[in-house]
């Protein structure tokens, strides 16, 4: 009784000290009241300590004087054991700014380190805390959240924090861009600032995350001038980490450079220059291209051939020989039972017609392909006919490598539909439905990978760029360019094998 008693009594106190403040017109005169409101953040009493909650932000404005204390005594509420008083205090936490400012980024600091919380009440106390401080001041309250995920030089300790951190600001104020991000021009732009500046160690998926969230700024729509979309394509050049040396080891760069470079597909088509990737697949993959991951070459010439169309000349000048020199090691001379990955040659002719396209002259020396532009360069004067024989056996060769294959897949599947209408039972059907090889006739190559079957995960060093798709839309029936002229020109280059050429790339 004893202990109710002097709770109540307490409660009472508090009820007083506040009425007292809120009548008077000098609340300075009564500071001592006030300093009475912040001692019952200690009080031994449940109530007594939810009240403070309540006074303390109510009249923090006019005691600037008692700032420190009362700010620490309420951090000490929203610790309490009890929910419900550290919910009440958190409630109260936007009111330290409504007056006061000054104090907005420490607060905003200060709730989202309670982003961590566990009961859901406590957490959405948190968020509805926070989206009031944005509403308030979105530019300190933005610039406070994300020095939490940001981690330059500084060690973050709490990763569940930053975690937390990043869902907040991915399912709370991302969504709300039209209406936080006021005035849009000034506010898109620092937002955008903040989010280059967290991106030097991310996921692959938060990556995405962030770069998809760019994209739906106004400043980088549709409209956007090319500088803007070239600005994009910096931070994809920038995560690929094309300035490093590569190493064909490490497997996190080489998932980072193609989930990168297929990413950075939409903004080449935008206008943006895809020189520095190409600059760095010519002159540090490409010649150690044998010894990739075989489940990443494919990746790597899918991404290569959609990219290809929107090369300057002087960068497929540059990087024609490498692609010869690939197409060439893929291309049988001779049909002599070795195996042709058909998806390879695919994708390299597909860039090779394009590129071709771009730097018409280097195509007479490289594979004896003629095609008169009047520069010195077209070097007409010179025998390439060895070139032409080499190339055109090939092309040759895959042209009837490719039509047996096709009567092989047909009777195969004349075969299969026999049997199957044959089966006197649902059960031998479905065992003629995933009897393996029944789709194909069994005359794949069985190293060949396509996108996202049979590959490994990406590897967990540097936070890996896991959660990146590689790409790779069917590049044969995208049908880019003129189909009328491509690696196929004047004089020597017509003929069969060039009308092959012609129509793998636009079938």
């Amino acid at each position: 009784m004893t202990e109710a008693s002097d709770d109540a009594k307490d409660i009472e106190k508090l009820y007083e000290y506040g009425e007292r403040l809120n009548e008077v017109k000098d609340k300075s005169q009564h500071a001592e009241d006030y300093e009475n409101i912040i001692k019952a953040a200690k009080s031994s009493s449940v109530k007594a300590r939810q009240l403070a909650a309540q006074l303390i932000p109510r009249f923090f404005k006019y005691f600037p004087g008692l700032s420190v204390n009362a700010v620490d005594a309420h951090l000490d509420l929203c610790e309490a054991e009890e929910l419900g008083i550290r919910v009440q205090a958190i409630r109260g936490l936007p009111l330290f700014c409504k007056d006061t400012p000054e104090h907005l980024s420490k607060i905003v600091d200060i709730l989202a380190q309670l982003l961590t919380a566990e009961e859901n009440v406590e957490r959405d106390a948190v968020h509805k805390a926070l989206l009031s401080l944005l509403r308030q001041d979105v530019k300190a309250s933005l610039t406070a959240l994300f020095k939490h995920i940001e981690s330059v030089d500084e060690q973050i300790t709490d990763e569940n924090l930053r975690e937390r951190t990043l869902l907040f600001i991915k399912d709370k104020v991302f969504p709300l861009k039209s209406e936080l991000l006021k005035p849009s021009e000034q506010m898109e732009r620092h937002i955008t600032d903040l989010i280059k500046k967290s991106l030097q160690d991310v996921t692959g998926a938060e990556f995405k995350m962030f770069m998809d969230f760019l994209k739906s700024l106004g400043m980088f729509g549709e409209k956007a001038p090319r500088e803007r979309i070239q600005e994009l394509i910096e931070i994809v050049e920038s995560q690929a980490d094309l300035d490093a040396q590569f190493n064909v080891t490490d497997g996190d760069h080489i998932d980072r450079l193609i989930s990168c470079l297929f990413m950075a597909l939409p903004f080449f088509e935008r206008g943006a220059s895809n020189s520095k990737f190409f600059n760095y697949l010519n002159k540090h993959i490409f010649p150690v291209f044998d010894k990739l991951p075989e489940e990443r070459k494919v990746d790597l010439l899918k991404n290569l051939a959609e990219s290809s169309p929107y090369t300057s000349p002087q960068d497929s000048r540059q990087v024609l020989p490498a692609v010869v020199l690939l197409l060439k090691k893929t291309m049988p001379r001779r049909k002599a039972g070795e195996e042709m990955n058909f998806t390879y040659v695919e994708c390299l002719l597909y860039a090779f017609h394009h590129l071709a396209h771009k730097a018409p002259n280097a195509t007479n020396s490289l594979c004896g392909y003629k095609i008169v532009t009047g520069q010195p360069s077209d070097r007409l004067g010179e025998d390439f006919s060895d070139q032409y024989k080499d190339f055109s056996e090939r092309l040759n060769c895959v042209e009837d490598l490719a039509r047996a294959t096709m009567k092989k897949l047909t009777q195969g599947m004349v075969e299969h539909n026999k049997a199957l209408a044959a089966a006197v039972s649902d059960e031998a059907r479905l065992a003629l439905g995933k009897r393996p090889g029944a789709q194909n006739g069994g005359i794949n190559n069985p190293s060949k990978k396509g996108r996202g079957g049979g590959g490994t995960q990406n590897q967990p060093s540097n936070r890996a760029f896991d959660g990146l798709p590689y790409g790779g839309r069917n590049v044969g029936g995208r049908r880019r360019g003129r189909s009328g002229r491509g690696a196929v020109g004047e004089g020597e280059g017509k003929g069969d094998s060039g009308s092959f050429v012609s129509a793998i790339i636009v079938t």
